[in-house]
């Protein structure tokens, strides 16, 4: 019986045994299981933190990005007002589109963010406006109009979309540095929770310590890869900024070759259309010297020599007519507004258009525009249709129909575009090439884009076309297709009033010398066989004539002289310019009359002449005498010795 008491307590203890056994086990297993969820847990939030903060501060540095690219941008812009250098308006162009993909790239990013998604979509909208605002500028500066640009660069620098800029990128940045804060202060709080319920579980049995030893060596181990991990995340950053650094300047490099091949190619431009110059101008000199030679041999003949004489005057005229004609369309003549006729106008620059375009090219002009006018610079529209009829040659490979038509059209208010209501000229220029598909068509007139090879197009000539329509209040029209061609269509502002302002080269008559004969004229030119040809046409005329070889003399010969009515200057010459000399005589003497004569205006404004009239070499005698008869009917004080003697 106390066996069988003895059996019934060990099988009684083997019993509890167990139960504590498998109760301790359980327990154990059990604490394992939750230290082993809650470090597990702390890890993830750890984790989960970790990336957060990563993706803070991947928001926040894409933010100073944005900011540099933004303001490296507009430092580009600047540099490209100042200097003109288009190599530094492609920079802007490369860097402010950049920063568009940057704020792509912003706005993926934060898609899980609704707040930061807001004030992305303000800072698209800000960055919109303010490319608007800088595309003028560079619009300008390509224009030429460098004045105009850098009013526009520095009034744009306190422009509001700017501002806007800076304050929404702070506000992202802010955004992000306080969730980065928050989220910091929530993992420091999950962790101490964590750690305080590992030590409650690690109170429950030595158990735990083996699996805290193998979990705390797994946690080393993944933090060690971790800091290896991003060892090698910065070397590769290292690497990609030294690849990125030799990637600008191998593309600096290109670009400076690109465009010493430009220069090349355009030289070799200049040669070709100097050599049918040269063959233009040999044909006239031809026609002048036979005229001339013709003359002497039949000196007895008068009729004879009348019709040879005739016959070498309009060669020369000829001559002088194609100088002007590329003076004008190089941009060496005087910008000027005026009423132009485009029918006229176009046709008068066949020739120019014929040497341009080749033989394989046949043009076609069609004048449809009851003598409309419209209001511009001779020389900028001229360059308008002449860089049209080029890009339609190319378009069809050298080879095509080419037609050119002026016509009229009434439009509504924004029928086209941005047109106001009223009547405008127009001018279309069709060809037969390839045309175009609908996205090449949007985008031809932004500048620097082109669809040539390189080397053989700038991207500049249908943006330059673009802006100067703009700046006339009209509005430019493509009509293109894949297949059928493509016909540009310029809408020019009609010039009702037809007020034009024309040099007295023009074909308008001027008042002549009438009432103005038996001057005393004052001839400065440097040029001994001018100087006498022009005091020779002058005594022709009937006027007395003082002669002057030297600019700086003039102003002691003026002052010798009380009687002298008008004083006829070149406009270069080595010592001193015809305008300078003028500027400094007329003040003292501001009853003297002005004639400016010249060959050559280089880059001169028209504001240098002020408003004295100017005669173009060479002159006829009756040319000569409507100059004088236009400057002495220009308003001026009277001479003081003449007031006193009347």
């Amino acid at each position: 019986m106390q066996r069988d008491t003895g059996n019934a307590v060990a099988w009684s203890d083997t019993i509890w045994q167990t139960v504590t056994l498998v109760v301790t086990a359980l327990a154990g297993v059990a604490t394992l299981v939750a230290l082993t969820l809650t470090l597990a847990g702390a890890n993830s939030q750890r984790d989960r933190a970790l990336r957060l903060q990563a993706h803070s501060y991947d928001v926040m540095i894409l933010s100073r990005t944005l900011a540099g690219t933004i303001a490296q941008a507009e430092a580009a812009l600047g540099r490209y007002v100042i200097s003109g250098d288009r190599s530094l308006g492609q920079l802007y162009v490369d860097d402010w589109s950049d920063a568009g993909n940057q704020i792509d790239r912003l706005s993926r990013i934060t898609a899980d963010n609704a707040d930061q998604q807001r004030r992305i979509g303000v800072l698209r909208a800000a960055y919109d406006n303010r490319g608007r605002e800088l595309s003028l500028t560079a619009l300008s500066t390509t224009y030429g109009k460098n004045n105009q640009a850098l009013a526009r660069y520095y009034q744009a620098r306190k422009a509001p979309a700017l501002a806007s800029i800076n304050t929404l990128l702070d506000a992202i940045i802010a955004d992000e540095r306080a969730l980065l804060d928050q989220r910091t202060t929530q993992a420091a709080h999950s962790v101490e929770r964590s750690s305080r319920i590992a030590g409650v579980l690690a109170l429950l049995g030595a158990l735990l310590v083996l699996g805290g030893i193998a979990l705390g060596w797994l946690m080393v181990r993944a933090i060690n890869e971790r800091l290896i991990a991003r060892g090698e995340a910065d070397a590769e950053w290292a690497r990609a900024e030294d690849l990125t650094a030799a990637v600008a300047q191998a593309t600096d490099e290109l670009r400076r070759q690109e465009a010493k091949l430009r220069q090349v190619q355009k030289m070799e431009a200049v040669g070709q259309l100097t050599g049918g110059i040269a063959h233009d101008f040999n044909n006239m000199l031809a026609v002048v010297l036979g005229g001339i030679e013709l003359a002497r041999r039949q000196v007895a003949d008068p009729v004879a020599v009348a019709r040879h004489l005739d016959n070498a005057r309009e060669g020369a005229e000829r001559a002088a007519a194609l100088t002007r004609r590329l003076l004008a369309f190089s941009r060496e003549e005087s910008l000027k507004v005026e009423a132009i006729e485009p029918g006229a106008l176009i046709a008068g620059m066949s020739d120019l258009l014929d040497r341009t375009l080749g033989d394989a090219v046949s043009v076609t002009v069609r004048d449809r525009g009851r003598g409309w006018r419209v209001r511009a610079d001779r020389v900028q529209l001229e360059n308008a249709i002449l860089n049209l009829a080029v890009n339609a040659r190319d378009a069809m490979d050298g080879r095509g129909a080419l037609t050119i038509t002026t016509a009229t059209r009434a439009l509504a208010e924004h029928e086209i575009d941005h047109c106001a209501a009223g009547d405008y000229a127009t001018v279309s220029v069709r060809d037969t090439g390839q045309g175009m598909t609908a996205d090449v068509a949007e985008r031809v007139f932004e500048p620097f884009f082109t669809t040539k090879e390189a080397g053989k197009g700038t991207g500049l000539g249908l943006s330059q076309i673009f802006a100067l329509v703009r700046q006339l209040a009209g509005e430019i029209a493509i009509d293109t297709a894949p297949g059928r061609g493509t016909e540009v269509t310029l809408f020019l502002p009609r010039d009702v009033a037809a007020a034009s302002v024309e040099t007295v080269t023009a074909t308008v008559p001027v008042p002549a010398a009438a009432g103005h004969g038996d001057l005393v004229v004052l001839v400065v030119e440097d040029d001994p066989r001018v100087l006498a040809a022009t005091t020779g046409a002058l005594r022709e005329l009937g006027h007395h004539v003082l002669a002057c070889n030297d600019p700086l003399a003039a102003p002691a010969m003026l002052a010798e002289r009380d009687d002298i009515d008008l004083i006829v200057t070149d406009v270069l010459m080595p010592r001193q310019t015809g305008p300078e000399m003028i500027g400094g005589v007329l003040p003292h003497l501001p009853h003297l009359a002005v004639l400016f004569v010249t060959g050559f205006a280089g880059e001169a404004n028209a504001e240098e002449f002020g408003d004295h009239p100017l005669l173009r070499k060479p002159f006829t005698l009756a040319a000569l005498d409507r100059a004088i008869g236009e400057a002495m009917h220009r308003e001026r004080p009277a001479s003081p010795t003449r007031l006193a003697a009347e």
